[in-house]
């Protein structure tokens, strides 16, 4: 019997043994899960857009979307997660659109129709790109831009506006460290020693110096709520944040009008200058928030 016992708690240590050394060496196809097809353009969703090609410091061609809007009170930097591609966030493009804001959204090396491969590194390396190509070759200002990071896109987005000075920076989803978050999902493996991947958002983001609003919903089954919690405390000077309603990737499909009326609150106190105090957003004045999207529609 002892022998028997032996020998299972042996093939089970092996098989733990493999899986953690899959982990280890295959760690990319835990954490980027990039879909190449494109399934439609921002046309089908009733937006007039341009499409972009990006090259990057070290020669990745990105492919992108901007979406312009007459008059925009600002322009969205929009840094998606790290499943699908640009296709699958036109709700979200639309949405933004119907706030009145101008939108480029690009999808990393290894997504959609860019090359090479995604990584760390890489995902860095192309919201600079996208920066530059804002600012440099379109020639909007800094003070003109707020970044948008979708789950994964909230690391991107955090470093890049430790780079750079946005007008605001938008955290919807996201989680304060992959370590973290892979400690989560994987506690029977020692996830957080092996990850060589981090993407350190809580650190990085206590030393962001531009406006900050954070989107959570209580009922995300992927990243926990507690890391939008310990996000907007850690972010410094003035920040608001959403308590939205429905999964992890229903940000702009279930409880619209919360978080539309939280993004609206966001902008405004951008644009008049914004207050010097912590605010949370619950929907309030929501009803001609939606006015103005279903006007773009």
């Amino acid at each position: 019997m002892r022998e028997i016992l032996l020998s299972a708690l042996g093939a089970a240590f092996a098989v733990w043994a493999i899986l953690v050394a899959a982990m280890s060496l295959f760690q990319p196809s835990f954490i980027f899960f990039p879909s190449r097809e494109i399934m439609a353009t921002p046309t089908q969703a009733g937006l007039v857009y341009e499409p972009l090609e990006i090259r990057t410091e070290d020669g990745v061609r990105l492919s992108g979307w901007y979406v312009p809007a007459a008059g925009a009170r600002l322009t969205v930097l929009f840094l998606h997660g790290n499943a699908g591609n640009i296709s699958h966030r036109l709700i979200a493009l639309h949405a933004l659109h119907g706030l009145g804001l101008a939108v480029l959204i690009l999808d990393y090396r290894g997504y959609g129709e860019s090359s090479g491969s995604p990584s760390e590194e890489g995902t860095y390396r192309d919201a600079l790109a996208a920066w530059e190509y804002l600012t440099r070759t379109l020639g909007i200002a800094a003070d003109r831009i707020v970044l948008f990071g979708e789950s994964l896109g909230g690391a991107v987005a955090t470093w890049l506006a430790t780079r750079e000075r946005p007008a605001g920076l938008i955290l919807e989803s996201s989680f304060t460290t992959m370590r973290e978050l892979a400690g989560h999902f994987y506690p029977w493996f020692p996830a957080r020693w092996l990850l060589r991947v981090d993407y350190p958002t809580i650190e990085r983001l206590s030393r962001v110096r531009c406006p900050v609003l954070v989107i959570h919903s209580p009922d995300d089954e992927i990243v926990p709520f507690e890391h939008g919690e310990r996000l907007f405390a850690a972010a410094p000077g003035h920040k608001q944040f959403v308590k939205r309603q429905g999964g992890h990737n229903d940000a702009f499909l279930a409880g619209t009008e919360v978080l539309l009326a939280g993004i609206e609150r966001f902008i405004t106190s951008i644009q008049d200058g914004g207050p010097d105090r912590d605010q949370e957003d619950r929907g309030e004045d929501r009803g001609s928030v939606l006015d103005r999207v279903r006007a773009s529609q």
